[in-house]
């Protein structure tokens, strides 16, 4: 299975491969600092070595993916999602660990089986968008693409964990746009989004619709299909206040913590107003990497894996954050210039689909650190502590990397 392994070595995308090893070293020294403070407790002093071990079992597993053929992911594309649906009905059924159900606790490690839906999702958008027959301008086949990213979203939500679910409705639109879907379709799923946040302010309402109408009158579009938008959004902006005052006070709490409106002071908004001290405390070269206050004093829960970046500000500054930040765009823009050559349109799509992957979970990390988005739970990609992230993001760079190498060829 592993073909001309020699070969496809040699031509792997090396500036890729630099930007995870300096991500993951980066990684490991927040994680170090984090775990080696006095006040560390007993059960983190081992996250440093483990989190090393993690990463060679993730460079074997990455090594992998790059030598498999990528026919193999093409040809099991849907058994793969089929076994992720599997293991996220099943783990509903095992026993809550901190009140979710989402792990596997196998020993004294945990499963994600989300982590592992996720690329099963990817494979199988890829695999369908790709197929012969499929025309994106049908109302079907864009409906069968949302379904197969629903049917797992839906499944995480239960478990719960929005954050996650908001990772796989996140591949939607660009997977679809990089499959051919028209750009005008993309724009008439996108409006009813914001007319649903507009909907609770009159002027931001009006606002909206008037944007969205005057994009439509700008595009020159037939009478009947601007009709048919405004009713469509007007409808969202009257509904939607309907339905939130007819909601629980505990319903409206939840999602409002969950976007982060309501500020907690000790819960979501602690977390928030901790982080923001922490980068905003190391100024511009930071305080030295094992001489952050905040970090040593434990202020911050979590962070050596939610908010890990925040370590990373204290301890190397703005220029530590940015040099980071850096790295990660560098490793996005060429997996784009992969996606952008490959000839297959599958591999196109699963490059599309990882890069969607790893952006998404970059900005909400780094916005919710900051203060700009809610706070959802999500690891950075490299950096957090984590065996199943960190290996689901070396699969993910395996794809990508194996679609490098494999550019040339027609599936």
């Amino acid at each position: 299975m592993f073909e001309g392994t020699e070969e496809k070595l040699r031509d792997l995308d090396k500036i890729i491969a630099v930007c995870i090893f300096i991500l993951v070293a980066a990684g490991l020294m927040a994680i170090y600092s984090v775990t080696t403070a006095v006040h560390t407790p007993e059960i983190l002093k081992d996250n440093f070595a483990k989190q090393i071990l993690w990463f060679t079992i993730g460079i074997m597993i990455a090594s992998a993916v790059v030598m498999t053929p990528m026919k193999f992911f093409h040809t099991y594309a849907y058994w793969f999602y089929g076994i992720g649906i599997v293991l996220l009905i099943l783990v509903l059924f095992v026993g809550p660990v901190k009140g979710a159900h989402r792990w596997f606790v196998l020993g004294s490690m945990r499963l994600q089986p989300s982590e592992i839906a996720k690329i099963a999702t990817i494979l199988a958008l890829a695999r369908f968008a790709a197929s012969e027959g499929v025309d994106l301008r049908r109302f079907k086949d864009v409906a069968i693409m949302f379904a197969i990213i629903a049917v797992p979203a839906l499944l995480i939500v239960k478990q719960p964990d929005l954050g996650t679910a908001i990772v796989f409705f996140s591949l939607a639109i660009p997977m679809l746009f990089w499959a051919g879907l028209s750009p005008f379709i993309i724009f008439i799923l996108t409006t009813p989004i914001i007319t649903l946040v507009a909907s609770f302010h009159i002027v931001s309402f009006f606002i909206a619709m008037a944007l969205i109408i005057g994009t439509l009158f700008w595009l020159r579009k037939r009478l009947w299909i601007i009709l048919a938008v405004f009713l469509l959004n007007v409808t969202v902006g009257v509904v939607t206040p309907k339905v939130w005052e007819g909601m629980h006070d505990y319903q409206r709490d939840r999602i409002l913590t969950f976007v982060g409106v309501d500020e907690d002071p000790r819960g979501t908004g602690y977390q928030v107003n901790q982080a923001k001290v922490a980068i905003g405390s190391g100024g511009f070269w930071g305080k030295g990497w094992l001489h952050g206050t905040q970090t040593k004093l434990r202020f911050l829960p979590e962070q050596h894996t939610d908010f890990i970046f925040t370590v990373i500000g204290e301890e190397f500054g703005f220029f530590g954050v940015t040099m980071i930040m850096a790295v990660f765009l560098t490793l996005l823009l060429r997996a784009l210039l992969i996606a952008g050559s490959a000839k297959s349109k599958f591999m196109a799509l699963v490059v599309a689909g990882c890069v969607t992957a790893l952006s998404v979970h970059v900005i909400i990390n780094i916005g919710m650190c900051v203060g700009v988005m809610p706070v959802t739970g999500i690891p950075l990609p490299f950096l957090s502590y984590g065996g199943s992230a960190l290996w689901t993001n070396m699969v993910i760079v395996g794809l990508i990397l194996n679609a490098g190498v494999r550019r040339f060829q027609y599936l």
